[in-house]
């Protein structure tokens, strides 16, 4: 994200970001940062991000051309989330009908090929010179970064430490990047399984204070190259890194297409928020079996099972370290939090994380569809038209009826 829009993202925030009063109606702002690979309809990624930034507002350039990145206003709302998330979606097909036969393409890969080589979207740009150099397209993905807004740093910090511990069954829920270059990786996330996390150990913060010691630390000592260098999970955010901070950032999830499940497991993420600001012993360091260090272990552990089994992956429980598959710490936590979304008035948006146990993710789904003799030319063929006929739908029955 550039600079300027970075600003005036985090700046949005600071307006938006609420007191935690006891008052049940009262939701936090969200925000969503939505990576996407544009291409054709039979799945060939192509870049385009220097025409759409130059002729669309509110998209950005991603270091590789062949994705491009919008960012909806921190809303509060359910609802006007939905729309501020298909409404970009839909102004950019307009305008890739303009360029000729162009579409979005769902996934967190190169699902069909392309990631031999990395095509520049700003070749004079040294950070992008730093990153292909570095990472190679280990780093040309898509996904999607959910941004919750919280004003008061040491409590950011408690819950971010919550939200790192637990960011694995995120992943387990959106993992949609099984195929790689036409074939299937042996990943449900292909994207977090090769992502180059960066530093490689990141510890849990203890407070303000250690998130800005660590940082200075790591800038001086070149495992940093910038303040937005820290590619882990899960990170805090604001406008003047690591200083001012006013949101939790979750980076690990993957590309979500559906806006009815990336709102789904937004929900769960707040939700389990408010029940962490009422109960302060949902924090890691009050309240685990493991050291601090262990934890950073056992995360990083269930990070990499859940990238290979999503919902089937075999968890290590940061309370106490006892073996729980992702679907069942997911479905145990689901249960914790659906007073609290009743309470809140947006149980309806936290409801379909149910679905996505019963039926699996996205890349579940098409495993099955791959196992069931269908290449992944036609997965990738039928998601397309797929994730293109329900943002129509979508917009002209939801959308259409917020406005009206």
């Amino acid at each position: 994200m550039t600079e300027k829009l970075l600003l005036s993202f985090s700046l949005q925030f600071n307006l938006q970001v609420i007191s935690h009063a006891e008052d049940k109606t009262v939701l936090l702002s969200k925000g969503f940062e939505v990576e996407m690979y544009t291409g054709t309809p039979q799945g060939e990624a192509i870049g385009l991000s220097d025409r759409i930034v130059a002729n669309l507002d509110g998209f950005v350039r991603e270091p590789d051309s062949r994705n491009v990145e919008y960012t909806t206003a921190p809303l509060c709302s359910y609802d006007r989330l939905l729309c501020a998330l298909l409404r970009p979606r839909q102004q950019l097909r307009a305008y890739l009908k303009t360029l000729g036969d162009y579409t979005l393409i769902p996934g967190s890969t190169l699902s069909l090929g392309g990631s031999d080589r990395f095509y520049r979207s700003d070749p004079n740009n040294p950070y992008h010179d730093f990153i292909e150099n570095s990472y190679g397209t280990k780093v040309v993905t898509a996904s999607i970064h959910i941004n919750i807004g919280i004003s008061e740093p040491e409590l950011l910090m408690r819950l971010i430490r919550l939200v790192r511990v637990e960011a694995p069954l995120y992943l387990a829920l959106s993992a949609s990047s099984p195929f790689l270059d036409g074939r299937a990786t042996g990943y449900h996330s292909t994207r977090w399984g090769l992502f180059p996390k960066t530093p490689p150990s990141v510890p849990l913060f203890t407070s303000h204070a250690h998130y800005i010691q660590w940082t200075q630390e790591q800038l001086k000592i070149g495992t940093m190259q910038n303040v937005r260098h820290l590619w882990s999970a899960v990170r805090p955010n604001g406008d003047r890194r690591p200083y001012d901070l006013n949101r939790i950032e979750l980076r690990i999830s993957d590309l979500m297409g559906d806006p009815i499940a990336l709102l789904a497991i937004t929900a769960l993420l707040e939700a389990r928020l408010w029940q962490a600001i009422a109960d302060p012993s949902l924090d890691p360091l009050a309240s685990s079996s493991f050291s601090p260090e262990d934890l950073v272990t056992v995360t990083d552990a269930n990070e990499v099972a859940a990238a290979r089994q999503s919902l089937d992956a075999p968890l290590q429980h940061w309370q106490d370290g006892q073996t729980i598959l992702a679907r069942d710490w997911i479905a145990d936590i689901y249960q914790q939090v659906w007073e609290i979304a009743r309470q809140r008035g947006f149980r309806c948006f936290l409801s379909p994380v149910q679905k996505i146990l019963r039926e699996g993710n996205t890349a579940q789904q098409w495993l099955k569809l791959h196992d069931n003799g269908f290449t992944c030319d036609q997965i990738i063929v039928q998601a397309i038209q797929g994730l293109a006929e329900q943002e129509k739908e979508l917009e002209a029955k939801l959308c259409g009826a917020l406005v009206a």
